[in-house]
This record gives C-alpha cells, sequence and structure tokens, in this order.
C-alpha cells in the first residue's frame, strides 16, 4: 500500500496573505514536491520566470513545485495529479476567499481513488490580524472558516497592537478552542509548521488552557458536583468541556473506557446524520474495544472517513477523545451518546 499523500487545504479571507503563502512555497528551496491547486493564477500572480515549460493545466515550477488550476472539477484535476510521474510530499488546495471549504475538504472522502491515495491533513486558514474583527461582522462564511480549521496562520501581526492582538486571539479561541495558532507577518513561517501536521492530533485538547477563553462562563463542565453516587466517583471516566462563542459552538469528550465499534459507528452515523449540517468538524481519537491501533475519525458535515492509524504513544494513555465544532449543538446529547458507546 503506498502512502497517502496529505493534503492541506488552505482558507482565509480575501487579502489575508494566503496568494503570499502560496508564493513561498511555490517558489522558496525547500526541498520538497509539493502540487498546489489554486482558483484562479491571476490572484496569484505567479512569475513568469519561475515557470518551467507549462501544458495548459499543469504549471512546474523551477523548484520542482507543481501547480494546477481548478478549472472545473477539482476531482478530474486531482485525478490527473496522482496519474503523474515521481510522487508529491504533499498536496495544497487553496479555496476562494469567499467560499465555504467544507465542500473542498469533502473532496477528499469523496471519490474512492483520490480517498486511497490521499487523506486530508488539515484545514488551514490564514487571518488578518488587523481586518478579522470587521470581517466577523460582516459576514458570516469567516466565522466558518476560523471554525473550521486544524491550523490558523495569524498573519500581519505587525500591524496591529499588542492590545488588539490579544482581543483577536481570543476571538480565534472563542470561534476554535482546538486549532493550534501561528503568528506571523507575511505568512512568514517554516513550511513543516504547517504542512504534513497529521493535525488532528487531539492532543490539543488536553493541553488546552482554561484561561484562554476568558470568563469562567465560556467553560462549564457538566453534572460533575451533584453526582450522588454511592461514593463511585468515576466522572473522571468521562469528561466533557464545552466552549461557547454567539454563533459557534465547541464540545469536546472523553472517556477512559474502550469504546464498542458497533455501538459507535451507529451513534456517529445518526449523529451526523440528523445534525450534519450544523457540524463543521467533527474529529475523534478513539480506542476501539479489541483492537491495538488508535482509530483516527473526522467528518465536514455529513461526510466521514475513519482509519486504524498506527499504535497508542506509549506515554498516552488510551483515552478515547473527540470534539464537534458547529453550531447550536447539544453538548448534553452528545455526552449521553459518546457515552453509552462505551463497553460496559
Amino acid at each position: 500500500m503506498t502512502a497517502q499523500i496529505p493534503v492541506t487545504v488552505l482558507t482565509g479571507y480575501l487579502g489575508a496573505g494566503k496568494t503570499t503563502l502560496l508564493n513561498r512555497v511555490l517558489s522558496e528551496n525547500h526541498g520538497k514536491k509539493f502540487a498546489v491547486i489554486v482558483n484562479e493564477f491571476g490572484e496569484i500572480g505567479i512569475d513568469s520566470d519561475l515557470v518551467v515549460g507549462a501544458d495548459e493545466e499543469v504549471f512546474e515550477m523551477n523548484n520542482g513545485c507543481i501547480c494546477c488550476t481548478v478549472r472545473g472539477d477539482l476531482i478530474r484535476i486531482i485525478g490527473g495529479l496522482l496519474k503523474r510521474k515521481g510522487t508529491f510530499d504533499a498536496i495544497l488546495v487553496e479555496t476562494t476567499g469567499l467560499a465555504d471549504p467544507a465542500p473542498v475538504a469533502q473532496t477528499f472522502f469523496a471519490d474512492e481513488e483520490v480517498k486511497k491515495r490521499t487523506k486530508l491533513d488539515s484545514v488551514l486558514t490564514v487571518v488578518d490580524a488587523k481586518h478579522v474583527m470587521q470581517r466577523l461582522e460582516d459576514s458570516p462564511e469567516a466565522a466558518d472558516q476560523i471554525a473550521f480549521a486544524d491550523v490558523l496562520l495569524l498573519n500581519k501581526v505587525d500591524a496591529v497592537t499588542a492590545d488588539e492582538l490579544a482581543i483577536v486571539e481570543r476571538k480565534l479561541r472563542a470561534l476554535n478552542p482546538f486549532a493550534k495558532i501561528h503568528k506571523t507577518q507575511r505568512c512568514e513561517i517554516g513550511l513543516d509548521k504547517i504542512l504534513d501536521q497529521g493535525s488532528f492530533d487531539l492532543q490539543r485538547i488536553i493541553e488546552i488552557k482554561p484561561e484562554f477563553l476568558g470568563d469562567d462562563h465560556n467553560h462549564h463542565h457538566h453534572g460533575h458536583d451533584h453526582d450522588h453516587d454511592h461514593g463511585h466517583d468515576h466522572h473522571d471516566h468521562n469528561e466533557m468541556k464545552h466552549y461557547h462563542d454567539e454563533d459557534m459552538d465547541s464540545v469536546s469528550l472523553s472517556s477512559t473506557k474502550p469504546l464498542n465499534p458497533g455501538k459507535f459507528d451507529s451513534w456517529i452515523n445518526d449523529v451526523l446524520m440528523s445534525k450534519g449540517p450544523t457540524i463543521l468538524r467533527a474529529k475523534g481519537i478513539l480506542n476501539l474495544a479489541d483492537a491495538d491501533n488508535r482509530y483516527v475519525f473526522q467528518a465536514v458535515h455529513m461526510m466521514s472517513e475513519g482509519a486504524f492509524a498506527g499504535p497508542w504513544p506509549a506515554k498516552d494513555k488510551r483515552n478515547s477523545r473527540m470534539v464537534f465544532i458547529g453550531r447550536d449543538l447539544d453538548a448534553e446529547a452528545l455526552k449521553q451518546g459518546f457515552t453509552a458507546c462505551q463497553m460496559a
């Protein structure tokens, strides 16, 4: 089995700096071979000196990377890239500044051939520190792009004061407590920090510091206080955190007991079918009963994929962790459903 090529979906509002980032990927001497799929070349303004002989759709760059433009069907383009000789270290797909990244991300779950050869590694959202607060007021897509991300590139930090930056960071955290945030100027960051992150390794959830999230009302544990359970104190088996912003919710669940694979499967399918439109992302690293390896699960709206992904790190207890990010999530119902999947 050939290794799947990691795919990064790049999103972010117009002017946030996606083009700067893509130009760096396409021109720097990083010794990697990336395939970059962009919406419009015009926007990127690729310097023709960097382009080595091009057929109409695919341009090879001096640094060995390849760039092509989405004319028509993304699946067809990816299929074409996968047929080329040689392999890619990663594929980057840019979404238009106004777009919801979901359909692009879903492509990587939808087509059997694409699914075999690629894996959605992460959604990277570039955020303009100076203008994001305004964007969030005038456009619902901006909040979706942030909530959707695994990695946030908070760019143009030199254009704001320290206080303004702190406010922006708090806002990003409220919309998405789980993404990694990198602060940059002119998108200057080691590409190894943003590409091939395997970045739904949910370690972050455990590390997350509640004080990031401002006041206590952002952070409530449910049900621990009134657990008169005849001295059995087992809320530690099953912890839930629930973060809330005016228009975005996230719920994080964990369990120390193995999960029943059949029950988990039918529960998660049911959740995604009934609540899919309001769930932007769901992810999990799960300890399924009778399996040695971690089971990694992720969903974009209603489409999902799951696969066993290597052994548990030695230091890692085999705790299952699950995250939902969306609108109007019923945290209590999610918790109960998840709990019901545990082995007796």
